[in-house]
This record gives C-alpha cells, sequence and structure tokens, in this order.
C-alpha cells in the first residue's frame, strides 16, 4: 500500500465535507489530528503523538519536505489533493493502517527508508547508538578499526545502513528469517548505493551464515521481544506489522537466549554484541541467569527513548 494508490474504503459524509471545506496544508494538519484523536489512534511507529503524526502524513502525502513544511502551511490545495488527504486519513482512522505503511516511509536517525507490510516499522533505540556522537559511550577502538559487523534480524537494513555509514571501513553482514523482509532491506541498500558493503543473508539468526566464516567486530541485534501477554494486547496498528518481528514467546527472550548463548563463537576476542529488549530488562535479566554460575556482565546502555532497552556484552564471557 502506498499514498499514491486508491484505497477501497468508501468515504463517508464527513469525509466529503472535509474534502470540500479544508483548503490549505495548515487545515489538514489540523484535521488530521482531530480525526487521529478522535478515533483514539494509536502512535508510536514513528511519532508518539497526533501533531507529529498529522504532519508527517499530510507533508509527505503531499511530496512536501518536513524540515520546511512551516513555510508551506497556508498554501492552498487542489481538489485531487484534498480527496488523496482524505483517503489516506480514512485509511488511518477507520482501518487503522500505520502512517508509514500509508507512505512507504518511516525515518530513523533522520534518514528515510522505504517500507510495507512486510516489515517492521523502524524504530529501534540501537539507532541512536550508532550516531557519530554516541558511538564514544560504548565503543572502546575508534570506528575505522571496525572491519565486520554482523546485523541479526535486519527487517528493513535501516540498523544495517547506520552501521555501514557508522564504521566506513566494515562488511556489513545482514540476516533474517523473513526472505520478504530481505526484499524490502534489499531495496533500502540499494537506494542509499551499499550493495558492494551490505551482503543480507536469509536464515535463522546465525544460520544465515553458512560455514563458519572470520569472526565479527561487532554484533547488531534487535530481535522480536514481545511477550504473549502483550501480543494479545497490541493495539490494531500494531496488528498490521508481520508477527514473526514481533512474538517472542512468554517472557519475550525466545530468540535473546539463543543470540546470547551462540555470539561469542563469531565475535573477535573483544568484539562487542548489542541487544535491544525494550521495557524487559527484568525478563532479560532473569532469562540469561544460569544457577549456580555468576550473573553475566551486561552493561545497560541508555538512549533518549529509553535508559535501560538495550545491553551490551564484551566477548567473551
Amino acid at each position: 500500500m502506498n499514498s499514491d494508490e486508491t484505497f477501497s474504503l468508501t468515504l463517508g459524509t464527513e469525509w466529503e465535507t472535509a474534502i470540500e471545506n479544508l483548503t490549505t496544508v495548515r487545515d489538514w494538519i489540523r484535521f488530521a489530528v482531530t480525526a487521529m484523536e478522535s478515533a483514539e489512534c494509536a502512535y508510536g511507529q514513528g511519532c508518539l503523538d497526533a501533531i507529529c503524526e498529522a504532519r508527517w502524513l499530510v507533508a509527505r502525502a503531499l511530496h512536501l519536505p518536513l524540515d520546511t513544511l512551516d513555510m508551506l502551511l497556508d498554501a492552498r490545495l487542489l481538489p485531487d489533493e484534498r480527496s488523496h488527504l482524505a483517503e489516506l486519513l480514512a485509511a488511518r482512522t477507520e482501518a487503522r493502517v500505520p502512517t508509514a505503511y500509508l507512505l512507504n516511509e518511516a525515518w530513523l536517525q533522520g534518514k528515510p527508508f522505504y517500507v510495507d507490510e512486510r516489515v517492521i516499522i523502524p524504530r529501534s533505540f540501537l539507532a541512536e547508538l550508532l550516531a557519530p556522537e554516541a558511538l564514544a559511550r560504548w565503543l572502546e577502538k575508534p570506528p575505522t578499526a571496525v572491519t565486520r559487523v554482523l546485523e541479526l534480524c535486519t527487517g528493513s537494513g535501516c540498523l544495517a545502513i547506520l552501521a555501514a555509514e557508522a564504521f566506513p571501513n566494515a562488511q556489513i553482514v545482514a540476516t533474517d528469517l523473513s526472505p520478504d523482509a530481505l526484499a524490502v532491506a534489499q531495496i533500502n541498500v540499494e537506494s542509499y548505493g551499499l550493495t558492494e558493503r551490505i551482503t543480507l543473508a536469509q536464515g535463522d539468526l546465525f544460520a544465515a551464515l553458512g560455514a563458519p566464516s572470520e569472526p565479527f567486530d561487532l554484533i547488531l541485534a534487535n530481535p522480536p521481544y514481545v511477550t504473549t501477554e502483550a501480543m494479545a494486547n497490541l493495539p490494531d496498528e500494531f496488528r498490521h506489522e508481520p508477527q514473526l518481528a514481533l512474538a517472542a514467546g512468554d517472557d519475550g527472550m525466545t530468540l535473546v537466549r539463543r543470540i546470547v548463548a551462540d555470539a561469542p563463537r563469531y565475535l573477535t576476542a573483544g568484539g562487542k554484541l548489542l541487544v535491544e529488549v525494550g521495557h524487559n530488562r527484568r525478563e532479560a535479566e532473569a532469562a540469561l541467569a544460569v544457577p549456580g554460575k555468576p550473573s553475566l556482565p551486561l552493561t545497560w546502555l541508555a538512549t533518549a527513548g529509553h535508559p535501560q532497552a538495550i545491553f551490551a556484552l564484551t566477548a567473551p564471557w
């Protein structure tokens, strides 16, 4: 689904009234906020509130730049443009389709990525840690000294692309169990001109690598970590995302356990593993505890979005 398609929803009288009477970009942003709030939409798939999402939806549906949108708020819209916005807002508020899927666009660290229903909408806390100014907080070597990076559960490939920019001398391998997700990742890798530096591999975590290979300096993982209970209570918007990219058993740690158990075999001495677990620090620490053995030396890395969503381990452990 994308913003240039016509949706099958039949527009009711309220939408026709909006098309007739709302004429400017400003009008439609205001109306979008009202429509989403009245429908009690859920946020968190690119924006945390209705105003942010309304600006994003209206601007990008009209192919306007977000950074200079304020200059165009009083621009008048053509009838076809108003109809198009009404169709998108109906899909957003009535069918609960996330804006990212309506626009085929998601943003992470200020960079746009192609997305559709084959992949989870990017919102990883790991992205912040790949910003140049954040590397020194957890990386104990110059970024130029990192030569091999593995990303597990890559989805749309956005973290692999950010890693390629953060580590200019690195070759990146990005894996996913879903062939559909890797098809989306390929679109993004090609869009950023990184086909010679990012290799995509299909398979179950480390099994995607096939035969033993040269170890990695860094492994990044943003695996599924939604608990069974949380899956049952997901807002409708999040149910549009692939369940494979979300569900991870009763405690949300099904894949995290496997990643931590297997990662040392694929890391250089002193290599780093960074794993995102969202709000599940307690579950992660419980899942990784082994009776009779010392606790793993997890280092929790704070981001602006969450103080304890990511842990780091240094090989060997």
